[in-house]
């Protein structure tokens, strides 16, 4: 007879602890998250049961369901017990550093690197070799490092976008041909490209040209530096560096990285050409809090 009880007393807590939200107010949740988040009408939204907030006295968790052509994202909100207000709210948690976990999520192993290899400040660029926004952000880079060169790192990472940028993804393999060799001949190449993209587009020149345009400057670049010249050639022609750049792009989408350029400095998300002011701003405001610097980095030559 006890277990009876107690299985009756656990069957009321239970239905005590979900309740269903009624269909008026669930109309007027739905109302306000469409029109607060602007989704479209073929979004599906839902509204699971109410569950007492174990952090917010006098507020009931509900989860937000968006669903549409088999996809589903959610979204945890609070509602007033009273059912008149209705508030998303994000839980941070500061035991954790987003910057650093977004850093150890990039792998720089292996990867060229230009200015201080010791510099506090890292700054990475997912870079597409025929982006025009790419190689304006590569102008910029260069015309800091000569204020900035001994405290910061700048690597790049790739990320081609085949579909608008052509020869993009053979100068991608053909740059990390050249970085299994040296630093300096993959720098001297970027720097070349990012310059000189007409050399390779030419005029209406055909993509297996352009191709073969690509690869003649990797091979003029590595033996400029002296690299071997046989292990560039075999790396070239089977494009022996296509699992790399894979696992690059990979990283970048697990990133949120869509489009080119996007900069991360110490786990800061930068999207697009980033002017030469804003890029100081934010390179001095980040080497004062690593180094407690008492005046502008920019400053010091």
């Amino acid at each position: 007879m006890r277990r009876i009880f107690v299985c009756l007393l656990l069957l009321v807590v239970g239905c005590r602890a979900q309740a269903p939200v009624p269909a008026e107010l669930q109309q007027k949740i739905e109302k306000q998250v469409r029109a607060t988040y602007n989704y479209p009408p073929y979004v599906d939204v839902s509204v699971s049961e109410r569950k007492p907030s174990k952090d917010f006295t006098g507020y009931d968790d509900v989860t937000i369901t968006l669903s549409f052509r088999g996809q589903a994202q959610t979204r945890k909100m609070l509602i007033s017990k009273d059912g008149q207000s209705l508030i998303a709210v994000t839980r941070m948690d500061l035991t954790k550093d987003p910057l650093a976990e977004t850093m150890a999520k990039i792998n720089m192993a292996g990867r060229p690197v230009r200015g201080n290899k010791s510099a506090k400040v890292t700054i990475v660029v997912f870079d597409d070799f025929q982006c025009p926004y790419c190689s304006k952000v590569h102008q910029t880079l260069l015309s800091l490092m000569q204020s900035y060169g001994d405290r910061v790192k700048v690597i790049y990472k790739d990320y081609p976008l085949y579909d608008i940028h052509p020869w993009s993804e053979r100068a991608a393999l053909d740059s990390g041909c050249l970085a299994r060799q040296g630093d300096d001949a993959y720098w001297e190449f970027a720097d070349y490209v990012h310059a000189n993209p007409l050399r390779i587009r030419g005029e209406n020149r055909p993509l297996p040209d352009q191709l073969a345009e690509v690869d003649k400057i990797t091979l003029e670049v590595g033996k400029r530096h002296g690299l071997d010249e046989a292990k560039l050639g075999q790396c070239v022609q089977t494009h022996a560096t296509k699992d790399e750049l894979s696992a690059s792009v990979k990283e970048a989408e697990a990133l949120g990285v869509e489009s080119t350029p996007v900069i991360f400095i110490d786990g800061m998300k930068l999207d697009g050409a980033i002017p030469d002011e804003e890029f100081r701003l934010i390179l001095d405001k980040e080497l004062k809090a690593v180094e407690g610097a008492g005046k502008p980095a920019s400053a010091l030559q």
